[in-house]
């Protein structure tokens, strides 16, 4: 069984960068889609980057600038670069998995990792002070 760690957060002030990392333990498989997501209180669950079926790298309109996914297949590490960081980017930071996108015939974006990811970290805390 997978399971994912993340790490990488903290309070920053703004305009400042933090570099989050999620782990995952056990065995993973080539064709699963990876995204990190971010969870705010009282509010839903968000998709910011991920790659879906085949590598493709996807990114939320509203951090495209700012945010950068990348992952370590060595390392079964994923990876978010996240700079000049707002006081609306406070957050709990989740990174996720679906194992299944690969069987659906169909391109994966992040609104189906929302939905659709089954195995979730814990997640790390994002505070940005202004």
């Amino acid at each position: 069984q997978v399971h994912l760690t993340e790490s990488g957060g903290g309070s920053v002030k703004a305009g400042g960068s933090l570099r989050l990392s999620c782990v995952a333990s056990g065995r993973v498989a080539s064709n699963w889609c990876w995204g990190w997501y971010r969870q705010r209180p009282d509010s839903e669950r968000e998709g910011l980057a991920g790659f879906g079926y085949g590598g493709a790298t996807t990114t939320a309109t509203s951090v495209k600038d700012r945010f950068t996914i990348s992952i370590d297949s060595a390392k079964n590490t994923l990876y978010l670069q996240m700079n000049n960081l707002k006081p609306e980017d406070s957050a709990k930071y989740i990174c996720a998995v679906d194992t299944l996108c690969g069987t659906r015939g169909r391109a994966w974006w992040l609104s189906d990792g929302v939905k659709l990811s089954n195995i979730w970290g814990q997640g790390t805390q994002v505070t940005v002070s202004s």
